[in-house]
């Protein structure tokens, strides 16, 4: 890369950052479907396996173009090392059984992904590791729920399905109060609308399945934080358990980064026009979408985001009329993703938090007639048609 006096935008980022073209000069990333990588002798394969030397020994946790996605997305997040996953549930995986031991205790909101709830309580809590869910939006609820052993403050922001917004500088400030690490899922934002290590976090999240791809085409995760602590931590989890994102898959990523400025725009834009169009239909109870003035967290949102994102959830009376849309819509698939170039529709109660219980579900505000929209890349005023006739469908 050019070195510049001035900082490159994000896009220049999502297009350059960490590519290292080979001695064939080409203009995209290779792709190095290798397992393993040759030495020049048997001393260098033996500093390469002591770490004592810097290079590639076998992609469960060294491939270069695995490593070009890693500083790419460190780059995009602003942040000093990335580590990448199999998927979005192995990145949560890895870094607490990196940082985390039997005894510590976490302190999550519960306004997260059901299969996030479920790792919380019924994996790690095997282990002795105990999770205590609190309200995203209340900082005393945090402040109060922290203990002695508390580690880690863990939250999706904004959260899904409801798109509620935390203070991500007012958590930062008090996890370091007391000790622990401040780590935010971006999934919904990526660093095109959010930067969370810039308002203090300690870790950044991604499910890279979800915007990072944004066509729905390859499963994967990303770790980004400090140096020090990945090294000595994180990576030798990735390396000794082998919870590790395919080279094919980390080159998909790639291409997607290189395009995420723009559709995360696009995104955001139509998103806004579909919430504010569903908040005026007499059929709709409610809408949850950061960018409309009536989310209780849109101050907030504006301030710590460069747009609002993609995802628009809303209520609807029941289950009834919940599932009676879904199955009426045309341009929106029913499918278990978010974040693509297609429109996808969800009812959150039976699918994404179906197997968290009803009091979990009652908390955590996921009601029945809750539907969760990814609005994609579509033009936006054919999405709304479809919603149109998808509720003037179900019975009066």
């Amino acid at each position: 890369m050019v070195d510049y006096d001035n900082e490159p935008g994000l896009a220049t980022l999502a297009c350059h950052a960490g590519q290292v073209r080979t001695d064939e000069l080409e203009q995209s990333e290779p792709l190095f479907l290798s397992s393993s990588f040759c030495f020049a002798s048997a001393a260098q394969a033996a500093a390469r396996f002591a770490g004592t030397e810097e290079g590639n020994v076998y992609s469960r946790f060294t491939n270069p173009t695995v490593r070009t996605f890693e500083q790419r997305l460190a780059a995009l997040e602003g942040g000093e090392r990335c580590v990448a996953t199999a998927s979005g549930m192995s990145a949560i995986l890895s870094l607490c059984m990196a940082l985390l031991s039997a005894g510590d205790a976490v302190v999550a909101s519960r306004s997260v992904f059901g299969t996030t709830v479920n790792l919380f309580k019924n994996v790690f809590g095997r282990f002795g590791v105990k999770t205590t869910f609190v309200d995203m939006t209340s900082l005393d609820a945090w402040r109060a729920a922290i203990g002695p052993d508390t580690r880690m403050l863990f939250l999706e922001t904004p959260s899904n399905p409801l798109t509620e917004t935390a203070d991500i500088a007012a958590l930062a400030a008090l996890a370091h109060e007391h000790g622990c690490w401040l780590v935010v899922d971006n999934c919904f934002c990526t660093p095109a609308l959010q930067r969370p290590l810039a308002l203090g976090a300690d870790f950044v999240i991604h499910s890279a399945t979800k915007y990072l791809d944004g066509q729905g085409r390859c499963l994967g995760g990303a770790i980004v934080g400090p140096e020090k602590i990945i090294a000595e931590k994180v990576f030798p989890f990735l390396r000794n358990a082998g919870p590790t994102m395919s080279p094919f898959n980390a080159w998909v990523f790639l291409k997607g980064l290189e395009t995420l400025t723009l559709r995360m725009q696009r995104h955001s834009q139509s998103a806004l026009e579909v919430a504010t169009w569903l908040s005026r239909h007499p059929r709709v109870a409610r809408v949850h979408y950061p960018g409309l003035a009536s989310h209780p967290q849109h101050a907030l949102a504006a301030r710590q985001q460069r747009g609002f994102g993609g995802i628009v959830s809303f209520e609807l009376a029941d289950r009834a009329q919940a599932w009676r849309l879904i199955d009426s819509l045309m341009y929106f698939s029913i499918t278990a993703n978010l974040g693509d170039a297609k429109s996808i529709v969800t009812h959150p109660a039976t699918t994404t938090h179906g197997r968290v219980s009803q009091a979990e579900r009652d908390e955590m505000g996921i009601r029945e007639g809750l539907v969760r929209l990814s609005i994609g890349l579509e033009e936006p005023g054919d999405l709304i048609g479809d919603l149109e006739q998808a509720l003037a469908a179900i019975p009066a």
